[in-house]
């Protein structure tokens, strides 16, 4: 058994694994409802769909390494557990507690090596504020409203007001998985050209996408680290899906969502203040997720 193992008891893991769903399935239940019925949903299904994270891995709970779970033989083959085996007890029978290994820790070195460059640097850079969105804008650049990736959904200045927008503003996208959805026409007029594999370059913790992403590094790091915080990134990018798409160029108001107009001045402001906000409550959950590449790395080290 590894030193550093804290056991839980099996009454404790199984309260957790309880709260967890809970909370998970207040943001599950609707999206797995609506999918039953096959109902599309321009804000919200982007948490399920874009991310490769499943409704059912998002629900189960993991302690993270460095904890066991007594009696957990349902965690026994899931990917990066084993038994682990502490010392043996007169007369005991029950079994040993299970956890993810560091054999699996050691073999996640490469993608803990390259989450912890892209959120240092991510968290070293300073914020900007100034992009107002415009990386939706650009998505339907020069697109008809049944050519646009919502189609459902109108645009709320039309095509021809939504393009004056685009070609009336300075770009500024940083985020290489907003930038490489622009339309062809609109990807000239972005100041930057952020690349697939030069992205601790250009990502800066003021763009909502950053922040979002916090969700994808926290589950690409799962069962390695606890889900407690995959549940906490996983709610910063609800909120910020939010923002996004309320300052996208769709009209929808017929949901819920109230447009942040950022072709306005009022709509700047609204939308940038909203963004410093959520950089502030991305930043501890940047340096959490740095202090667990930094702990696991320090576990993957060869003895």
């Amino acid at each position: 058994m590894n030193a550093q193992d804290v056991v839980l008891a099996a009454a404790e893991w199984r309260e957790r694994v309880a709260a967890h769903a809970a909370r998970i399935d207040a943001y599950v239940a609707p999206h797995l409802a609506r999918r039953e019925v096959r109902e599309k949903h321009p804000v919200f299904d982007f948490l399920f769909t874009y991310y490769s994270y499943r409704p059912a891995q998002l629900r189960r709970w993991h302690p993270g390494f460095g904890v066991a779970l007594e009696d957990a033989a349902e965690y026994a083959d899931l990917k990066g557990y084993g038994v682990v085996r502490p010392a043996p007890t007169a007369g005991s029978a029950s079994p040993s507690p299970v956890a993810v290994t560091a054999e699996y820790v050691a073999s996640q070195r490469p993608l803990v090596e390259s989450l912890h460059r892209l959120l240092t640097a991510t968290a070293a850079r300073a914020p900007h504020f100034g992009c107002f969105g415009l990386h939706e804008w650009a998505m339907v650049y020069r697109l008809a409203d049944d050519e646009t990736r919502h189609a459902d959904w109108p645009l709320r200045l039309g095509p021809a007001g939504t393009d004056e927008v685009v070609e009336g503003h300075r770009i500024t996208c940083s985020h290489f998985d907003a930038y490489r959805f622009f339309t062809p026409p609109a990807r000239p007029l972005n100041t930057l050209r952020p690349g697939r594999d030069d992205r601790p370059a250009f990502e800066q913790p003021g763009c909502l996408h950053a922040g979002m992403d916090l969700y994808k590094h926290a589950f690409r790091l799962s069962p390695m680290i606890g889900s407690d915080l995959v549940a906490d990134c996983f709610e910063l990018a609800w909120d910020i899906r939010t923002l996004d798409m309320r300052a996208a160029p769709y009209d929808l108001r017929d949901l819920g969502f109230e447009p942040v107009p950022i072709e306005t001045a009022e709509g700047k402001a609204a939308y940038a203040e909203a963004q410093r906000g959520f950089a502030e409550r991305g930043a501890p959950l940047r340096a959490r997720l740095i202090e667990e590449c930094k702990r696991l790395l320090a576990a993957a080290e060869p003895e």
